[in-house]
């Protein structure tokens, strides 16, 4: 079983969500930005895969890009309404939120970047295969450990939860991460830079408060 276009397209505003801090410094132009670079992406992962003869894969990459397409407008609001009311009807109060995992996956959100941004430094093809080849594994680690930190985070059933769930199947067993990494594409290296960006914004209001 592996992710429905919708679920993908929403994990985009459950990262967001799940870091609290960058629901107020997410603004809708790096909104459009997040959207329109993962749009791109997903197409080259429709083509690269269609490229080595996978079509199921190709199709999922392509619907998802399509979905990613149509949140550039109005499609937006209806996943929004989705992804907030789960959260504020299970995690409204705060309470019931694991914050020690949240700052972990803004942690790891920042180590994660800083692997995959190596990646973006490589010149040619061959270099950027012979990076996968030895750096793949921690890529792939560190997204296993963000994921169960989500989980731990939305424990309860609903939208995020599902999403979540939904995600890591894609990542882990669908080959998402791994295609991300063969292509290297600036697409790529904008998307770590805002998730960079949103996990150390977190990061430095987090220590700002503990001081």
């Amino acid at each position: 079983m592996f992710l429905p276009p919708r679920a993908t397209v929403m994990f985009f505003i459950l990262l967001a969500v799940t870091i609290p801090e960058a629901v107020d410094s997410l603004s809708y132009s790096q909104y459009k930005t997040l959207v329109s670079l993962s749009q791109s992406l997903l197409t080259r992962v429709s083509n690269l895969r269609s490229a080595r003869g996978d079509a199921d894969g190709s199709n999922r990459a392509r619907l998802i890009a399509e979905k990613l397409e149509r949140w550039q407008g109005v499609g937006f609001w209806g996943a929004a309404w989705s992804v907030g009311w789960d959260y504020v009807w299970n995690y409204t109060w705060g309470s019931d939120l694991d914050y020690a995992e949240i700052f972990g996956v803004a942690s790891d959100l920042n180590q994660l970047g800083r692997v995959l941004g190596e990646l973006t430094r490589s010149n040619s093809d061959m270099e950027r295969a012979s990076w996968v080849a030895g750096n793949y594994r921690n890529a792939l680690a560190i997204s296993k450990r963000i994921f169960n930190r989500l989980l731990k985070v939305f424990k309860k059933s609903g939208a995020l939860r599902e999403i979540t769930e939904t995600m890591q199947r894609e990542v882990l067993e669908g080959g998402l991460l791994r295609d991300c990494m063969e292509l290297g594409s600036n697409d790529l290296k904008g998307l770590i830079q805002i998730f960079k960006d949103l996990a150390s914004q977190y990061s430095t209001s987090n220590h700002s408060q503990e001081l």
